[in-house]
C-alpha cells in the first residue's frame, strides 16, 4: 500500500518540489498551503505522515501541530527556518515525531520520512485525547466524563476511541469493523449499532439526542470535533 503524506506548505515552488520528490519515491503527497486546509485536508482523510512547515501565513505550525494532535496520532515532521532551538523543542513537545531545518537536502528529507514511517504511528503525545467534558485515556483504556469514569467495555472503548481518533469524519459500520478486527469481540454477533447505543448511554448528556456520536443516515456515524 503505498503511504499517504499530507504536505504542509505555503511556498507554491518548495511544494511542488517536494511533492515531485516523495512522489518519484512512491508515496502519494497531497498539498496544503495553509494551516486551517490542513486541518481540514487531515480530517477528511488518512494519512500516513504530515509533513508540516513551521511558518503559514494563516495559523502557526506549532499550532497546527497542537490541534492534529489532540485528535490523531498521524506522525509529524516539522520543518522549520527559524534559528530558535525552542521553537524546535516546543515542537516536539506538542507532539511532533521530528524537526528538519530549512533549507535542506531532498535526499535528507526522504531519509526523515522513512524513518518515521518505518517507527509507525506516533505515540508522542497521543495518549490522552480531549473533547471539551469528554476525556479518552488510552493507555489506560479509561474514558472519564467532567472527570467522572465512565463504564465500557473493551470492545466499546475501542469502538469509541476509532471514532475519536477520526472526529469529524463519516465512519461506516464496515469501515469501523474493519478497523477493530484485531480487537477481541465480545461482539460480532451484536449489530454495531446495539454498541453505539450502549456508548452514548454512557457519554451523552441526553443519549436520544446525541451530540457527541452522531448518527448519518445511510452512512455510518462521526464523533463530533466540536463538544461542550
Amino acid at each position: 500500500m503505498t503511504e499517504r503524506i499530507l504536505l504542509v506548505e505555503d511556498d507554491p515552488r518548495l511544494a511542488e518540489m517536494v511533492a515531485t520528490y516523495l512522489g518519484e519515491a512512491g508515496y502519494r503527497p497531497t498539498i496544503a498551503p495553509t494551516g486551517e486546509q490542513a486541518i481540514t485536508t487531515h480530517d477528511d482523510k488518512l494519512f500516513d505522515l504530515i509533513v508540516l512547515d513551521l511558518m503559514l501565513p494563516d495559523i502557526d505550525g506549532l499550532e497546527v501541530c497542537k490541534r492534529i494532535r489532540a485528535r490523531s496520532d498521524t506522525p509529524i515532521l516539522m520543518l522549520t527556518a527559524r534559528g530558535d532551538a525552542m521553537d524546535r523543542v516546543i515542537g516536539l513537545e506538542l507532539g511532533a515525531d521530528d524537526y528538519l531545518p530549512k533549507p535542506f537536502e531532498p535526499r535528507e528529507l526522504l531519509a526523515r520520512v522513512k524513518a518515521i514511517l518505518r517507527r509507525g504511528p506516533s505515540r508522542v503525545a497521543s495518549d490522552h485525547l480531549r473533547f471539551g467534558r469528554l476525556e479518552i485515556d488510552i493507555g489506560a483504556r479509561q474514558v472519564r466524563l467532567d472527570d467522572n469514569p465512565v463504564e465500557l467495555t473493551g470492545y466499546q472503548f475501542a469502538l469509541l476511541l476509532e471514532l475519536a481518533r477520526n472526529a469529524g469524519r463519516v465512519m461506516s459500520r464496515d469501515r469501523l469493523m474493519d478497523l477493530l478486527k484485531n480487537e477481541r469481540l465480545e461482539a460480532f454477533d451484536r449489530s454495531i449499532d446495539v454498541h453505539i447505543s450502549r456508548i452514548r448511554s454512557a457519554i451523552e448528556d441526553n443519549p436520544k439526542k446525541p451530540r457527541r456520536v452522531i448518527t448519518v443516515r445511510g452512512a455510518g456515524y462521526v464523533f463530533a470535533r466540536e463538544q461542550n
